[in-house]
């Protein structure tokens, strides 16, 4: 048979077909019956592969912490903030479950690719807006969908964004350089297209509560498109480095540090010996009576109650000394 002509001819296709309706053909023969199928788009990327999500996590604990001291510096205001795990979603999952209005940014991230969002839940910009106005940082119920923010609000998210990038930007510096500008600002978040619906995003929340007040709850998402990170991509599989690595800086600081601690003044006593009395003796004695008891063979160094070394006692020249006999291990039994 050559490779041209079918394999079945018309008439056997036409019996196979028959036997099918009429049931004489059983269908449930073959291998594997019993394995199961599972939908898969070779469209959509793999959200496991690529990027180490909790090396994202890192990063956002070193940012909340710098976040909170440029809150306080420039707002008077240090919220708590509690950061959620990172996560990567579907672009439009992650829109229909905002409700406007809502301080929507679309910046650039370099040297990242396309446009990533920051955006603010109106409860931290009026609580913030409060306490910087001398408040409790309280914050709002639910607004109108259509209600703007006001030229003072308007200000405030700027600080807050300002703030945001400079402590995004330190907190990344030991991955990547990152800059931001900033592109356009919503207050809809179904006009901020910065990626297709079915896109993947990685989203990064941030909780922010007030000190003072349960009503000053919201949140700050960065949301960065998925194959935005794909130049970064390396670098996240391992984990973050909390400093530059640079040896010799380590190295300094450390001996910096050494030094610091060899300046620190101690004050040490030199035990001679103890005795155990009880109470109704101590008040029993006079002037001009004697304690008898058996000296041991070093005097002991004490610092803050906590002995340091065996002496033997003497003189030099017209001071009292002692000499360094042995160290004491603070394992060493202390208690004789």
């Amino acid at each position: 048979m050559s490779d041209s002509q079918p394999l079945l001819t018309p008439e056997e296709l036409a019996a196979l077909s028959a036997a099918l309706d009429d049931g004489s053909l059983g269908v449930d023969t073959g291998y594997n019956l019993e394995v199961q199928v599972r939908k898969h788009d070779l469209t959509t990327e793999d959200s496991s592969l690529g990027i180490n999500v909790a090396s994202l996590d890192m990063i956002n604990e070193r940012f909340i912490r710098l976040f909170r001291l440029g809150m306080l510096e420039v707002l008077r205001t240090s919220p708590r903030i509690n950061p959620t795990h990172t996560q990567i979603v579907r672009f439009g999952d992650y829109i229909k479950d905002l409700k406007a209005p809502l301080s929507v940014n679309i910046i650039r991230m370099a040297p990242f690719r396309g446009y990533s969002m920051v955006v603010i839940e109106p409860t931290v910009v009026f609580s913030s807006l409060d306490s910087f106005f001398g408040g409790f940082g309280r914050g709002v119920g639910q607004l109108p969908p259509g209600r703007l923010f006001t030229p003072t609000e308007t200000r405030i998210i700027k600080i807050i964004l300002q703030v945001f990038f400079r402590s995004l930007k330190e907190a990344w510096s030991p991955v990547s350089t990152v800059d931001f500008e900033h592109v356009s600002s919503e207050i809809n978040p179904q006009f901020a297209q910065i990626a297709d619906e079915n896109d993947l995003v990685v989203l990064c929340r941030f909780e922010s509560e007030s000190n003072n007040n349960s009503r000053g709850t919201g949140f700050i998402d960065m949301v960065i498109p998925y194959v935005a990170l794909k130049p970064v991509r390396d670098l996240l599989r391992s984990r973050v480095q909390t400093g530059d690595g640079n040896e010799e800086s380590d190295n300094l600081w450390r001996n910096q540090l050494v030094d610091a601690v060899k300046d620190a003044e101690l004050h040490m006593n030199v035990l001679l010996g103890k005795l155990q009395i009880s109470l109704s003796q101590l008040q029993q004695m006079q002037v001009g009576d004697v304690l008898h008891f058996k000296k041991a063979d070093y005097a002991r160094v004490m610092i803050r109650d906590l002995p340091v070394y065996d002496v033997e006692v003497g003189t030099m020249g017209s001071q009292t000394a002692v000499k360094i006999v042995e160290a004491i291990s603070p394992a060493m039994n202390t208690t004789d």
